[in-house]
């Protein structure tokens, strides 16, 4: 096998990942949520002996995630949070605190808010938040100060990862941040809203076709490569 068949194997590696990451994207285009994810495709670059040129392999093991903001939806429901700004939810699960900007909570047999997947919501402190069986009036200040009945429940905690591309996407709408997370300083709260993804179902279908398009290119160099090694031999072994 020569060097551009290495090349390509690893550039049609790449597009296979990338086009994975763009059917996520789709398939959750209506997820509360959701952040896009993108491939990040690097160069490497080796010398080779004597006078040949240059090997240039792509590889695409890393994601990138989209964090702008998604559409909010006004649903009026009393625990439903949606963030403004740059700021993550912090719930607790299985393996550990996860952030996420997916704001649908209700409280629990316990009374405490937990999301959709059943993970407590934390506070400032990292403690879960009790909602009182026999609260009535429910409100939600901008910096997420919770009340009932006029009375300070507790304060939602906001957060972000200490550093910013050190999230790693882990499923659904949880995130891990490896190195920490640090509060939050400028985002706000809104109750009665959540946000959705930030996915653009246009602008993925159409990657979507490119990244196909580039793929079959790929198929047919390997498929010519492939003949040619083919006759050669056949030629060599008459």
């Amino acid at each position: 096998m020569d060097n551009s068949t290495y090349t390509t194997l690893t550039r049609q590696s790449g597009l296979m990942r990338e086009m994975e990451a763009v059917a996520h994207n789709i398939a959750n285009m209506s997820t509360t949520g959701f952040r896009r994810e993108g491939v990040i495709f690097a160069e490497h670059v080796k010398a080779l002996d004597g006078n040949e040129p240059s090997l240039s392999m792509a590889n695409a093991s890393a994601r990138h995630i989209d964090l702008s903001a998604g559409a909010l939806t006004q649903t009026d429901g009393t625990f439903d949070f949606a963030i403004q700004g740059d700021g993550f939810f912090l719930v607790e699960t299985p393996q550990g605190e996860r952030l996420t900007r997916a704001g649908s909570f209700t409280p629990d047999a316990a009374g405490e808010l937990v999301s959709m997947d059943g993970h407590r919501l934390l506070d400032g402190g990292g403690t879960p938040i009790f909602i009182p069986p026999d609260a009535q009036d429910i409100a939600l200040a901008a910096d997420g100060t919770l009340s009932a009945d006029g009375r300070p429940l507790s304060q939602i905690g906001l957060w972000l990862p200490e550093v910013p591309t050190d999230l790693i996407h882990e499923q659904g709408v949880l995130f891990h941040a490896e190195q920490g997370i640090v509060p939050s300083e400028t985002a706000t709260i809104l109750q009665g809203f959540t946000e959705g993804s930030n996915v653009e179902p246009i602008t993925e279908i159409a990657r979507m076709i490119e990244v196909q398009r580039a793929y079959e290119m790929g198929q047919t160099f390997l498929d010519r490569e492939d003949q040619r090694i083919r006759s050669v031999i056949q030629t060599l072994g008459r």
